[in-house]
């Protein structure tokens, strides 16, 4: 099995528990806090949270070994910009997460409901970086063309350009016009 490039395998579970993560930690807080559960179960809050920060480090480490390949096709600022926006969207996690875990653990009530409810706003928080994240990768690949530096030379060269070719192997110029 081929594992490069492993960063576009990676990334996607750090983006979609981003957007997952703050419904939950909210909606556990609430239950919580009016009854509804018992407070163990803020515990799936604090799991998740901790699978949202572990897959993001993950990601980003895996984006730093990418990095040497994409740096042949795209330029250094760009891979920069999104790595910059990686690193606070990490460290929001981690706030979250430390949030979370205080909420676990403390013994008095309306201190861990307040950091339940903290963390609820941290992993929103930690969702809009996301989005950043994310559009700022899928710009390095769809605007930059970031792919081609983990393309074959026999990809590559089939192409022959960035424009698309149809069937008869012509580039398409209706989509330039578009």
């Amino acid at each position: 099995m081929d594992i490069s490039p492993l960063h576009p395998k990676l990334v996607h579970l750090p983006l979609a528990l981003s957007l997952i993560t703050p419904l939950v930690s909210g909606a556990l807080a609430l239950a919580w806090w009016r009854g509804w559960l018992p407070r163990r179960a803020w515990l799936l809050a604090a799991a998740l949270q901790a699978l949202l920060t572990l897959s993001s480090f993950a990601a980003m480490q895996s984006g730093e070994t990418d990095e040497r390949e994409a740096k042949k096709v795209v330029s250094k600022h760009e891979i920069h910009e999104h790595e910059e926006a990686a690193e606070r969207f990490l460290w929001v996690t981690v706030v979250a997460l430390a949030l979370s875990l205080g909420a676990a653990v403390n013994q008095r009530e309306r201190l861990a409901l307040a950091l339940a409810a903290a963390t609820a706003a941290a992993a929103a928080a930690s969702g809009a970086l996301a989005f950043e994240v994310g559009s700022r990768g899928g710009d390095l690949v769809y605007q930059h063309g970031a792919a081609r530096a983990f393309m074959g030379a026999g990809a590559q060269g089939a192409q022959g350009s960035d424009a698309p070719a149809d069937q008869d192997g012509d580039h398409d110029e209706s989509h330039e016009e578009r």
